[in-house]
Parts: structure tokens; C-alpha cells; sequence
């Protein structure tokens, strides 16, 4: 028998330096890209959207506060948006709820001229990448 889920990303897990921030932050986003609660408890929270969850937690064995996306480590996550509009809608929305937008003098075109995009940074420093659904884009 298959497992339909082998190679799917089980789920990602970052550290934090303000879990009441990251979860009003993240829980915007990911909401808003139907991602439902999945987990909560007293040092973290997770969302899921399929078989893949998001967390995010303050450690009590993490070493320093500042995420910093430049240095070895994660860059960024890139989400599936669905239509240009939903990248637009999002990326507009963004700084009311934490989110500052990247690269906006190249906006919606900073990945290239067949990809249209949306970069976001969080408070912490976190960036994300919302993908229109388009020919170029997979």
C-alpha cells in the first residue's frame, strides 16, 4: 500500500521571541489561507492545512531572540495564494496585523516576470513568499 503523505512535509517548527506576537501574526496568515488551530499549549501553538502543520513556540532552550532570515538557515516560506487577487489582498492587508511588505518597488514582479508575488516580513523578522496561481508559477 501507498502513503500519499511520503515526502509531504509534516511540519515546520519556529522559535519565537514573543509567542503572544507570533501567534496574533501567524495566526492571521495562515488563517487567512485556511490553515485551521490544530495545537495549543502553554509555550507554542500550531495551525494545519492537510496533512502539514505550522508552529510556532518560545523554547525554553532557545539561545538568543532575533530571528535573522540572511543568515545559514531558513530564508523564507513560500504559500500557495490562489489568484493574483489573493496575493493582492493579502499583501495589503499584511501591515495591520504585523506584516511589513518586501520589496515593494518591484512589486508584484520581485521573483521574476512570470511570477507574481507578494513578500512579507513578520516583527521577528520571518519572511514569507504568497504565490499567485498563474502558468509560470508551480
Amino acid at each position: 500500500m501507498t502513503d500519499a503523505r511520503v515526502g509531504v512535509l509534516h511540519h515546520v517548527e519556529l522559535w519565537v521571541p514573543d509567542l503572544d506576537r507570533a501567534v496574533a501574526e501567524w495566526g492571521w496568515l495562515l488563517g487567512r489561507l485556511g490553515h485551521e488551530v490544530f495545537q495549543d499549549w502553554p509555550g507554542g501553538r500550531s495551525r494545519r492545512l492537510g496533512p502539514t502543520h505550522l508552529v510556532v513556540e518560545r523554547s525554553p532552550d532557545q539561545l538568543g531572540e532575533a530571528h535573522e532570515r540572511r543568515r545559514p538557515g531558513l530564508n523564507h516560506l513560500a504559500f500557495h495564494t490562489g489568484e493574483r487577487a489573493d496575493v493582492d489582498a493579502l499583501v495589503g492587508a499584511g501591515p495591520a496585523h504585523g506584516w511589513a511588505p518586501m520589496f515593494a518597488e518591484r512589486y508584484p514582479w520581485a521573483g521574476g516576470p512570470e511570477h507574481y508575488a507578494g513578500y512579507l516580513e513578520n516583527s521577528d523578522g520571518f519572511e514569507v513568499e504568497l504565490v499567485a496561481r498563474s502558468a509560470g508559477n508551480s
